[in-house]
């Protein structure tokens, strides 16, 4: 049976044609537009899954290494704070060890203990130091401050710990509390007792108990140093883990181009083709439907 092709059927044909030929033509201008071979779901279901997955992945990523900036900025200031802390109890260990030489008349031990109780009104300053308006020494209770100048040897800080997460399960506390670097108010060797013992002492040139609360300064000196190593060490593996989200963010930043970035080279050479066709059917297609009523009629 002879099936007759009407010039209905090939105007119809040709349309659907043309259209098909402009509709490849502008994904490859859409492509070329936004750089991206996937621009919507349809264009490659499996491939947007791992898409989704890896811009979550980026996105959980960036927020870890928003939250090591903010660790190290703290880690890094107290870590400076307690070297300041250790600058002047070094400084309060030689003027110690200076008094304690039996031959200072009294206007020298005078001098010492006067020098001495400047030393324990910058150690109360240095244990209300803050941070973006936060007290670092006071655990949890960061908007209280921690020690007064007339009663810090009898305050005791909050040893709430400040803990931040950088991966899955990985968490660090990133504070370190006045009663670990200063000393409970139970302990003989409080920073500020101390401090406030041998000024008294040596005002009154009582020797001997200068050089019993010197051992006990000893000791002091001796954890502030150990909780400083700790923070050092904090900071190291801050260093660790911020190196390791910058490896797994280029990662992942590459696996994500190669799932969603297009070759730029091939959507330009696929769009010239694509143009090349439309317009061959656009040129055929003129030829077409060219003839009129007249030429039927003819």
């Amino acid at each position: 049976m002879t099936v007759r092709v009407t010039q209905s059927m090939m105007h119809s044909q040709l349309l659907r044609n043309v259209n098909n030929n402009m509709g490849r033509m502008e994904t490859n201008q859409n492509i070329l537009a936004t750089g991206k071979k996937i621009n919507k779901p349809s264009d490659d279901p499996v491939g947007i899954t791992y898409a989704l997955r890896y811009r979550s992945e980026l996105s959980i990523n960036e927020q870890y290494q928003k939250n090591v900036d903010m660790a190290s900025s703290q880690v890094e200031h107290t870590d400076t704070i307690l070297g300041q802390v250790g600058d002047i109890v070094q400084r309060a260990n030689e003027l110690v060890t200076r008094g304690l030489n039996g031959t200072n008349p009294q206007s020298a031990l005078d001098a010492i203990a006067k020098e001495i109780g400047q030393i324990y009104e910058q150690a109360v300053t240095l244990g209300n130091d803050q941070l973006n308006g936060k007290y670092i020494f006071n655990g949890q209770k960061t908007d209280i401050q921690p020690y007064t100048s007339a009663g810090a040897a009898t305050e005791t800080t909050d040893s709430g710990k400040l803990i931040s997460q950088f991966a899955a399960g990985v968490t660090i506390p990133l504070n370190v509390t006045g009663s670990e670097v200063f000393g409970q108010t139970t302990d003989s060797d409080n920073l500020f007792s101390v401090l406030k013992g041998l000024q008294t002492a040596f005002t009154a040139g009582d020797q001997a108990t200068a050089k019993s609360l010197y051992d006990q300064f000893g000791t002091r000196i001796t954890k502030i140093l150990e909780v400083r190593s700790e923070v050092g060490a904090r900071a190291n593996r801050l260093d660790l883990i911020n190196n390791r989200i910058k490896d797994l963010d280029l990662n992942l930043n590459s696996l994500d181009a190669t799932t969603e970035d297009a070759d730029m080279a091939e959507t330009i050479t696929k769009l010239k083709s694509d143009e090349s066709v439309y317009q061959a059917s656009l040129s055929v297609g003129a030829k077409i439907i060219q003839p009129s009523l007249l030429d039927y009629i003819r």
